[in-house]
């Protein structure tokens, strides 16, 4: 066969490098093997620049989800982004793992490079103007993106070289499905219930399609766009909310039940411990509002195993809050005869709002120490009564509460050497958020004191006049 023909294959990978690979003639091509092929279009340290995009964006996911918890009212949507930001962390700390294993022998992860204008929206989705606006954001838009650009990964990607990957990015799929179903759902009945909002969150949540349209979405490809673009129009600053949103079909009150404010009253046995055990908690709701806060709060401060420890704290939290609210629930109470308080996150408001952050941290780190003590006891006094589900629940929470105060130990102790002080003083944050609690109780007033009695006692005589019919 008479002279040669030339073959000129270009993969573009995730950096945006052109890779050209020429087969010149019928005699080179015979002289050795070739194979082009789809699964080869990413070599290692291509692969591994697009996992390092989906983990910062993975991260900056949950940490604006984690900002906004305390900021939401429904006891289910609380709770159940809590469990989607432990999802989010699993994923991100799978992506940065396998980002280390491909570019062996470095374990160094740098800054986002190219892909610093995509992850900065990302950021910016913290700064929504309202609840509405930021659940439409975050379901409409980024969830769908990230949910896509994953899909987008598994079909190109070699399952052969890259199976680690595909394994858990197949996980992740399926929770961003289940993920954005419950987001639109949310959307629905936040926009149902405040339909005047639903105009600025519509312009806020087309602000940020444009935005993501034009540094080149997520996807597999090369970024349109590296540079900082600047501010959202109609973002507002975020802060840390001063008082957390309850859910309205509890009884709003800040002290949930009367032992709080009143030493005299009984912390109880039999069927008033059970009842008092299942309120208690169904108000560890405030905790997974701190969570949320002191995650996001100390997010670029503390590296990475802060933001995996917290997100497994948060959603731990809002276990212990589902597991009070079934107990409750099984016992056939209604949510507005149960108490959902406020006072340890108000608590924490005292000082400089900088110390609010800390002060939360110290709050939960006070009380898993101070309570865990008591709780296989109590799971001995339930396993007597007869009463297996609150057995369960007590000995399973123990079990998340000696992982928690480790967690609190360890991180009150990095904080403190980071602001120049001795770590091995983080006890006295912890004495510091006592007082701060029994300052605040000592502003609760007859009236408070009183209608909370009486809704105790209400309560108690439903749960005795239950115990007859069960």
């Amino acid at each position: 066969m008479g002279g040669g023909f030339s073959l000129k294959i270009v993969w573009r990978t995730a950096s945006g490098t052109l890779f050209e690979r020429n087969r010149e003639s019928m005699s080179q091509a015979s002289e050795f093997l070739s194979t082009p092929q789809e699964r080869a279009r990413w070599m290692r340290f291509d692969t591994a620049q697009l996992l390092k995009r989906f983990f910062f964006c993975e991260r900056s996911l949950l940490v604006s989800q984690a900002a906004w918890i305390p900021a939401i009212s429904p006891l289910e949507v609380k709770t159940s982004l809590a469990r989607f930001i432990w999802q989010s962390a699993e994923t991100a700390h799978c992506l940065r793992d396998r980002v280390f294993e491909l570019r062996f022998p470095s374990r160094m992860l740098d800054k986002e490079g190219h892909d610093h204008a995509l992850v900065e929206l990302f950021n910016a989705v913290k700064d929504s103007p309202s609840v509405p606006a930021f659940l439409l954001t975050m379901g409409t838009i980024l969830l769908p993106e990230i949910y896509q650009a994953y899909k987008s990964y598994l079909k190109a990607s070699d399952l052969i070289a890259d199976g680690p990957t595909h394994r858990f990015l197949a996980l992740a799929v399926a929770e961003k499905a289940e993920q954005i179903s419950a987001f639109e759902q949310w959307i629905a009945a936040a926009l149902a219930q405040n339909p005047e909002a639903r105009p600025e969150a519509t312009v806020w949540a087309k602000e940020v399609a444009n935005r993501l349209s034009a540094v080149g979405g997520v996807g597999v490809g090369p970024p349109s766009c590296s540079l900082p673009t600047g501010r959202l129009a109609g973002a507002r600053v975020y802060s840390i909310p001063t008082h957390p949103a309850r859910d309205e079909r509890f009884w709003a009150c800040r002290f949930y039940w009367p032992d709080i404010v009143d030493p005299s009253y009984p912390y109880g046995e039999g069927v008033q411990l059970q009842l008092r055990s299942a309120i208690s908690h169904v108000n560890e709701v405030w905790a997974v509002d701190a969570g949320g806060v002191i995650l996001s709060a100390f997010a670029d401060v503390l590296p990475w195993e802060w933001i995996y420890n917290s997100a497994r704290w948060t959603y731990d939290e809002s276990r212990h809050c589902r597991m009070g609210y079934e107990r409750l629930m099984a016992w056939e109470f209604s949510p507005a005869e149960i108490p959902l308080g406020t006072y340890i996150y108000e608590s924490a408001m005292a000082g400089a709002p900088a110390d609010v952050p800390i002060n939360l941290l110290g709050m939960l780190f006070f009380f898993e120490t101070k309570n865990i003590r008591y709780k296989p006891e109590r799971a001995q006094l339930f396993h007597s009564y007869g009463d297996s589900l609150s057995e369960h629940d007590m000995d399973f929470d123990w079990a998340d509460e000696t992982l928690h105060a480790g967690y609190g130990k360890r991180w009150l102790k990095e904080l403190l050497a980071i602001r120049g002080n001795d770590p091995a003083v983080y006890d006295d944050v912890r004495g510091n958020c006592e007082k701060l609690v029994n300052d605040y109780i000592g502003t609760a007033t007859p009236t408070e004191v009183t209608d909370l009695k009486m809704v105790a006692d209400r309560l108690l005589d439903r749960a005795l006049q239950l115990r007859r019919t069960f």
